[in-house]
């Protein structure tokens, strides 16, 4: 009967658990953004060089033909070579990914502010109030030219902004935890 009400406790704990881990990730992130962003360059570089080696011997010990199979090979051995040159200079791979990623959302937000300016100005006589409209483009585009202008900066402040919704994310795990403990799961 005990094992029972204990082994009924396991997704609690693992809820609290994973809540635990989220907060320490979290404050991490906040206090230290770029070394957070070091890590999640060198982890990703790593399932690269895994999702890489994994792609190859699918193809060829394990059935996994797509009926492309240079194209499947290619993208494979590029996995694992871009996975290696980022884990053989986690700070030279962090600085170019983090700064490739910043530019792709810099040039998407200049290119939305730049579509509703477009719009609202050659459709204003559809709209009750044009203002609004234009500032969120105008917005947009300051948003993106920040972007191009200040890259690492960007993409140390997203670290925190990511940090600081896994904190906000962890209290809803603790709490989420602290019911299933209570209803006695």
């Amino acid at each position: 009967m005990a094992d029972e009400k204990k082994s009924s406790r396991f997704p609690s704990i693992l809820t609290g658990l994973r809540g635990v881990l989220m907060l320490l990730a979290g404050i991490y992130a906040v206090l230290f953004p770029g070394a957070a962003l070091l890590v999640l360059t060198t982890l990703a570089a790593a399932l690269f060089v895994i999702d890489g080696v994994l792609g190859l011997w699918a193809i060829t010990f394990g059935g996994g033909k797509t009926g492309n199979f240079w194209f499947d090979v290619v993208r494979n051995a590029l996995s694992i070579v871009v996975g290696i040159l980022i884990l053989i200079s986690p700070l030279l791979g962090t600085l170019i990914t983090a700064t490739f990623l910043v530019y792709l959302v810099a040039f998407q937000a200049i290119l939305v502010g730049a579509m509703e300016i477009v719009v609202v100005v050659r459709e204003r006589q559809l709209y009750a109030k044009i203002w609004p409209v234009l500032l969120s483009g105008v917005l947009y585009v300051l948003f993106g030219a920040l972007l191009v202008f200040w890259p690492l900066e960007a993409a140390v402040a997203l670290v925190m902004v990511g940090g600081v919704l896994m904190v906000v994310f962890a209290f809803g795990l603790l709490g989420l935890a602290w019911r299933l403990y209570q209803s006695g799961h």
